[in-house]
């Protein structure tokens, strides 16, 4: 199996998919090509909370705002997936999740408790430099790489002719919240890192944090703590535990940025 991603929409995709079926025979199966453009740390995120549920595939990953300049492939190996796209961070919460599959669905913590050392990290030698597009490297450069790796195997990664490891790559790790806040008792400080498709607002906070608690403030505003979005009344807002496991501020039949006036980044103080 090889799983596309990316924040094409349509239709480059299709192309990736053209080159590698000249390849390989493998299973394509699309993950998303709607992740906002460029935005590597979401795609990151969402990667990380899905990958972990696939059987062993290499994963292609393009989201790739510094296409075209010196920035290097990478393929990295994760148990048994791999990997491949542009070295700006965006594999790498998701490869340590891939390495600690036992964490899949249990993200209370910022990163899984996969280390370093239980992933590795090639960088991957364009095939033909010359010819290939500077505008289009998930056609031209990561497609037919994570063929190569299918067709090789994850075990025999390194054996490529053109992948060589690396030690120095970009890292990406999710913020980690402030839960001990010493400006207020009773208090915790964290980030918005995604917002979802239906407004919902995922924080980096722990859902234990609102373990045995009826309601909370959030930035200063009161709202009940809920296990399911139909728990209060259509256009309410609630506090709840999301399938991530951590806090998420939604409404019911609404879109929980709006109500709680919160993007991407923006500080959340939850006191209770």
């Amino acid at each position: 199996m090889i799983t596309l991603a990316s924040d094409f929409g349509t239709p480059y995709p299709a192309a990736m998919k053209g080159v590698i079926l000249q390849r390989t025979d493998a299973r394509l199966v699309d993950v998303a090509h709607d992740f906002p453009r460029q935005d590597v740390r979401t795609a990151a995120f969402w990667l990380r909370e899905v990958l972990p549920y696939f059987p062993p595939a290499v994963h292609l990953v393009v989201v790739d705002p510094g296409v075209g300049t010196d920035r290097a492939a990478l393929a990295v190996r994760a148990g048994d997936h791999a990997l491949v796209g542009p070295d700006n961070g965006v594999l790498l919460p998701a490869a340590r999740a891939l390495a600690s599959p036992a964490d899949a669905g249990d993200a209370s913590a910022t990163d899984t408790s996969a280390t370093d050392a239980e992933i590795e990290v090639f960088e991957v030698e364009y095939e033909d430099a010359e010819t290939a597009s500077t505008t289009f490297h998930g056609r031209d450069v990561f497609a037919p790489a994570a063929a190569d790796v299918h067709e090789a195997g994850v075990e025999s990664l390194e054996e490529l002719d053109r992948v060589v490891p690396r030690q120095d790559f970009a890292d990406l790790r999710f913020p980690a919240p402030d839960l001990d806040a010493e400006t207020e008792e009773n208090s915790a400080i964290g980030e918005v890192l995604v917002v979802d498709g239906f407004g919902n607002v995922v924080t980096n906070l722990p859902g234990d944090l609102l373990a045995g608690r009826e309601q909370v403030a959030v930035n200063g505003e009161r709202s009940p703590v809920a296990r399911a979005y139909a728990a209060v009344e259509p256009g309410d807002r609630l506090v709840t535990v999301g399938s991530h496991g951590n806090v998420e501020l939604a409404v019911n039949r609404g879109r929980g940025d709006e109500a709680f006036g919160l993007s991407v980044g923006d500080e959340v103080r939850v006191t209770w």
